[in-house]
C-alpha cells in the first residue's frame, strides 16, 4: 500500500487499488483532457497575472471546474461499469458500492 503521510488518498487506498484500472483502456485519452485542463489552470494564472477583468477569469474558472466534473463523472462511470460489475461478479460488492457512494457524496458536495 502506498503512504502519503500527509494524511490523503494515498492513506485510504488500499492494496486492492493496484493494477488495470476500468479507464486504462482510455488513458491516453484521459490523460489529454487533463493536460487540457492543466492549460486551463496555466491561462488562468496568466489572466490574474495581466490583471484580467474579474468576471472573465471566473468565467474561466467555471470551464476549468466544468472540465474536472466531466473527468470526474467519467471516471465514476468507468469504476461502476467495471470495478462494481466485477465485484458483483465475484459475490461481494459492498466494498466497492460503497466507495462508488463515497465519491459520488464528494462530487455533489463540490
Amino acid at each position: 500500500m502506498e503512504v502519503d503521510t500527509g494524511g490523503g488518498y494515498a492513506d485510504r487506498m488500499s492494496d486492492d487499488h493496484v493494477g488495470p484500472h476500468g479507464y486504462s483502456g482510455d488513458k491516453q485519452a484521459l490523460l489529454g483532457r487533463l493536460r487540457r485542463i492543466e492549460g486551463q489552470i496555466r491561462g488562468l494564472q496568466r489572466m490574474v497575472d495581466e490583471d484580467t477583468y474579474c468576471i472573465d477569469v471566473l468565467t474561466q474558472i467555471s470551464a476549468a471546474k466544468s472540465a474536472l466534473q466531466a473527468v470526474a463523472v467519467g471516471l465514476l462511470e468507468d469504476h461502476l461499469a467495471h470495478c462494481v460489475v466485477d465485484a458483483a461478479r465475484a459475490g461481494d460488492p459492498t466494498a466497492k458500492v460503497k466507495e462508488a457512494s463515497d465519491a459520488i457524496a464528494r462530487l455533489v458536495k463540490s
